[in-house]
């Protein structure tokens, strides 16, 4: 355990705390701008202090599961020795909201001698409308320091900086004085937030005059509901029309890269093996790097804009037809991107049965380990056409008529979970309640980072388990035959279980590369690069669509493909997680095994319909 003396940051969910946290510790953490995205602790080193990010909460009284386990934790923290300081993080537009839990805190940091002092941020909001805090009368109201700052502009941050390293370093006994507010310690946090913010804070009307007149229109009936549609479209759109010419460098350098490496090395069985297993499989999903990359800047926009939180209430209506939540809507968006840290978003859920209902639907979402699937097989079966002048993408379309036919699913088996699992807390399920932040600029050098590194995050996590998968796919098809595929083991192994995947329409190369993308879903395209690169070699190894074209690949069984990846879950971390979130294999185990069965039925038929 570590021994460094810690200051906890703490506050409202919206406030800034997680940029702040960014700024003092240099850390690339993830700001996101919706109620309860931060589920776990982040900590990161401040000037010889181990610096603690809470997740962001509303009271010490615990609605959702999340509250519950962050209030568990800060108790624990103040209990320890090797704590020195609370900051309680401030939303300078709405005061009020963030005073109720800061003032528990406070309180509660005064019980253990605990020194606490307040960040009032987001002050470039405010200054917008000409309102200044008076921060020294606030201080003494408070009975503790109050510093006004911007974790986005910067402004404050350095004295702020300066100024927590002197608290931090104080000694305990000196941390904790008398406060006005300590002569009415029995009034309620609430009754005190609320006759400070009137006396100090900036009126909400003047705050709220913007954010109302635009929601009137994004939260219409008619309009917004529109907008909504537009938004959705529009981010799947961009994952191939923005992301294509990135596509096209990469593998542009990769082809390059690949004929320098094999012209340097002798003939023989190394040099087949560098191009073979090496650019052909693991080279072949870094490609779709820029899609996963363009999918998290788009969603990262609507996080920090503002748009998520309205698009949940916009959701919840039609959700809860379905046995689901508005605020299922943000595991659901996010397990676009990885259903792993979907899955524990969906601890934001205040009731126990909807939240396991999203969590066994979530992997019905099409994750970015499916982005280099669907790419792969789209750009072999649908010709790449452009409407509007280049805005609307032919491949586009289907590609969201993918993402679709995934959310239709996992609302039509929430709502048979819905009707026929009646345990796990149906009854006494907590409201509906959501907070809906100010509309505001992204701020870019977090979004950027938060870009850049789920880039990485992809290729450091499927690199290893592709470049493993490859290399034993590529000693199994160059042996013991040395390079005759149809006399390897490999072709040995596939034809055993052709019969299997015949139904669908596939060969045993297609039902190999199946089974190996269990442990990972963008291994198929490893693994099929590495067969069709040992069959032809002399081809370009990077034209994977190709050669697979020139195989006969029909249509049937391209439909029965997709609509298998659509709905199959492979992944063993997903499972393993569900595992660990519900504490049932019954669930876990249930939720991958009746994927399985489904996809594989639902194959079958569409290419008997279709051949």
């Amino acid at each position: 355990m570590s021994t460094n003396k810690k200051i906890i940051l703490v506050g409202k969910p919206n406030s800034g705390k997680s940029l702040l946290f960014n700024q003092l510790t240099g850390l690339r953490q993830q700001v996101a701008n919706f109620p309860g995205v931060t589920v776990e602790l982040k900590s990161g080193m401040f000037d010889g202090f181990e610096l603690v990010d809470f997740p962001g909460t509303y009271s010490l009284k615990s609605l959702s599961k999340d509250e519950s386990i962050a209030i568990e934790q800060l108790h624990r923290a103040l209990e320890s020795q090797h704590t020195s300081l609370i900051v309680c993080n401030l939303d300078a537009t709405k005061l009020e909201r963030s005073l109720v839990f800061a003032l528990q805190v406070q309180a509660l940091a005064k019980s253990h001698s605990k020194g606490c002092v307040f960040a009032l941020n987001m002050m470039d909001e405010v200054a917008r409308f000409g309102f200044e805090y008076d921060t020294k009368a606030l201080s003494e109201k408070l009975g503790s320091p109050v510093y006004a700052i911007s974790a986005k502009t910067l402004l404050g941050i350095k004295e702020f900086q300066a100024a927590l390293k002197h608290h931090a370093m104080k000694p305990q006994s000196a941390q904790v004085r008398t406060t006005e507010l300590g002569k009415s310690e029995n009034t309620p946090a609430l009754v005190k937030a609320k006759s400070l913010a009137k006396e100090f804070g900036i009126r909400q009307e003047i705050m709220l005059k913007k954010q109302n007149m635009i929601d009137g229109l994004l939260l219409n009936s008619v309009f917004g509901a529109l907008a909504f549609a537009l938004i959705m479209f529009f981010l799947f759109q961009s994952i191939f029309t923005w992301a294509a010419p990135l596509m096209d460098g990469v593998e542009h350098v990769l082809s390059l890269l690949a004929a320098i490496v094999s012209s340097s090395l002798p003939v023989g069985t190394f040099n087949d093996f560098v191009n073979d297993a090496l650019f052909g499989g693991v080279g072949a999903f870094l490609v779709f790097v820029p899609q996963i990359m363009i999918l998290t800047l788009i969603i990262g926009l609507l996080e920090d804009s503002g748009y998520l939180a309205r698009a949940a209430l916009i959701c919840h209506k039609p959700l809860s037809l379905f046995g689901l939540s508005g605020r299922s809507f943000i595991p659901y968006l996010s397990g676009h991107a990885c259903a792993i840290p979907a899955i524990m978003a969906a601890r934001t859920i205040e009731s126990p049965r909807k939240r396991l209902i999203t969590m066994m639907t979530v992997p019905l979402m099409s994750c970015s380990a499916r982005l280099p699937v669907y790419a792969l097989l789209i750009a072999i079966l649908v010709p790449d056409l452009a409407y509007l002048g280049g805005w609307v993408n032919l491949q586009g379309i289907i590609f969201f008529v993918l993402y679709f036919g995934g959310i239709l699913t996992a609302l039509i088996v929430s709502k048979m979970i819905h009707v026929f699992i009646t345990e796990e807390g149906s009854q006494n399920d907590l409201p509906f309640i959501l907070e809906l932040p100010s509309y505001r600029l992204p701020h870019w050098r977090p979004l950027f980072y938060k870009t850049l590194n789920s880039g990485i995050y992809f290729v450091k996590r499927a690199a290893p388990i592709i470049f493993m998968v490859s290399v034993v796919i590529w000693v199994l098809g160059y042996f013991p035959s040395n390079g005759d595929l149809q006399n390897s083991y490999l072709a040995m192994i596939g034809r055993f279980i052709e019969p299997v995947f015949a139904p669908l329409g596939i060969d045993w190369r297609y039902g190999v590369a199946i089974l190996v993308s269990f442990l990972a879903r963008e291994v198929f395209v490893g693994v099929l690069g590495t067969l069709f690169n040992i069959d032809d070699a002399e081809e370009n190894m990077m034209g994977l669509a190709e050669q697979i074209q020139e195989d006969s690949f029909t249509l049937a069984s391209g439909v029965a493909l997709l609509a298998f990846y659509v709905i199959a879950l492979q992944c063993v971390a997903t499972v393993a997680t569900l595992k660990g979130e519900t504490s049932k294999n019954r669930y876990s185990w249930g939720v991958f095994l009746v994927y399985g069965v489904l996809a594989y039925c639902l194959s079958a038929l569409l290419y008997a319909m279709l051949s």
